[in-house]
């Protein structure tokens, strides 16, 4: 079972952002962050506590959006605010705008007083990035999303966090950034956004190109890893096997050769 799709390499990536946490609550927002916790859960971390995104604490690990898994606790959304000002928790959010500073939006697109268009609001993103580890997905990788500063700052980045005082940086910790295209985090000279891996099939320089910003470089800027056997049968047969993954990260064809 050699051959795997983008959204299979995401993942795994997905999955291995979590790999190293422990036993902390996983609250991934979105189909791959669901399917990639899920997998770390089957996999590198065991002890991962997941939900069933409404209410409930689940002991095991059912296939996405089934019903019916053994409930092993009870978190009502307002017990959420309790474990996010507590800290043991690592959210994996979306991002309509990232900028070099980790900074994220989701919030509205132009100008504050009178934006062109109206998102989400900031909801829990302020709270996420000060008090826990946050991580953001982003299934289409575009210099739209990648901006060299967002209109409006959602989610803190650790420069932003630092400017604010202790209050704000202490438990701020942006893990890691994953895309259609590559893995980056927050580490790069300045606080700024880092190339870490880029995936199968994809070169730094079209992560660079679909980057709106300066975007550094790692200096051991490798091919994020592909999926193993164990990663593919779970993913197929336990987690999504309706392909619900392919929805949001489309198969990427392979090149026409010409006989």
């Amino acid at each position: 079972m050699s051959e795997f799709s983008r959204a299979e390499v995401c993942a795994a990536a997905i999955a291995d952002a979590f790999r190293d946490d422990g036993e902390i609550f996983a609250s991934p927002m979105g189909m791959l962050p669901m399917l990639g916790v899920r997998l770390a859960k089957l996999t590198s971390n065991p002890d991962l506590v997941i939900s069933d995104s409404e209410s409930l604490f689940l002991a095991g690990v059912p296939p996405l959006f089934a019903k019916g898994d053994v409930v092993e606790g009870w978190i009502p959304f307002p017990k959420v605010f309790d474990v996010v000002a507590y800290g043991k928790r690592h959210v994996m959010m979306g991002a309509t705008q990232v900028d070099k500073h980790g900074n994220q939006n989701i919030s509205a697109i132009g100008d504050f007083a009178q934006p062109k268009r109206q998102l989400l609001g900031v909801r829990g993103a302020p709270g996420n990035t000060v008090n826990n580890r946050t991580s953001y997905w982003v299934p289409k990788h575009s210099p739209r999303v990648f901006v060299e500063a967002v209109d409006i700052v959602s989610g803190v980045g650790p420069k932003n966090a630092k400017a604010a005082g202790a209050g704000a940086s202490k438990y701020n910790d942006i893990h890691r950034i994953v895309t259609n295209l590559a893995v980056l985090d927050v580490k790069g000279a300045g606080d700024t956004v880092r190339l870490l891996s880029v995936h199968p099939g994809v070169t730094v320089d079209e992560v660079r190109e679909a980057t709106g910003f300066d975007l550094e470089i790692g200096a051991d800027v490798v091919e994020t890893r592909s999926p193993t056997t164990e990663e593919l049968v779970l993913i197929r047969e336990v987690i999504d096997p309706r392909t619900l993954r392919d929805r949001e990260v489309k198969p990427v064809e392979a090149p026409v050769v010409n006989p």
